[in-house]
């Protein structure tokens, strides 16, 4: 049960995370893309660049500190190398991006948040 209700938080969190997306301007082209090498949970470009974000939610704001860490940015950084040229046209830059979220909290984006 736990675990589906972490399920179902963390889809509404990444349509949260996509509409603050698009409001911003953004087109957010896909979302839980999976991968051999893991999921990415949205794919977003705006003005030549196409970025891959990785999604966190917690429950209280002061979480929202320690809820990405280098593994899970390596294993999005992964994910990104498999599917990469199929959203990213000639040209565009790309990046991985962290979006966290909790009530009550202004969206955190994090911009190019994995740099090897």
């Amino acid at each position: 049960m736990k675990r589906q209700q972490a399920e179902r938080q963390g889809r509404e969190s990444e349509r949260w995370a996509a509409t603050w997306l698009r409001l911003k301007g953004g087109q957010v082209l896909a979302e839980r893309v999976k991968t051999p090498r893991g999921e990415i949970d949205l794919i977003a470009r705006k003005r030549g660049l196409v970025a891959f974000i990785e999604v966190k939610w917690r429950k209280r704001r002061e979480e929202l500190d320690h809820a990405i860490d280098a593994y899970r940015l390596r294993r999005v950084a992964a994910a990104v190398e498999c599917v990469a040229h199929e959203y990213a046209g000639a040209g565009e830059d790309i990046r991985v991006d962290v979006i966290l979220l909790a009530p009550g909290a202004i969206p955190r984006h994090i911009v190019n948040a994995w740099q090897p």
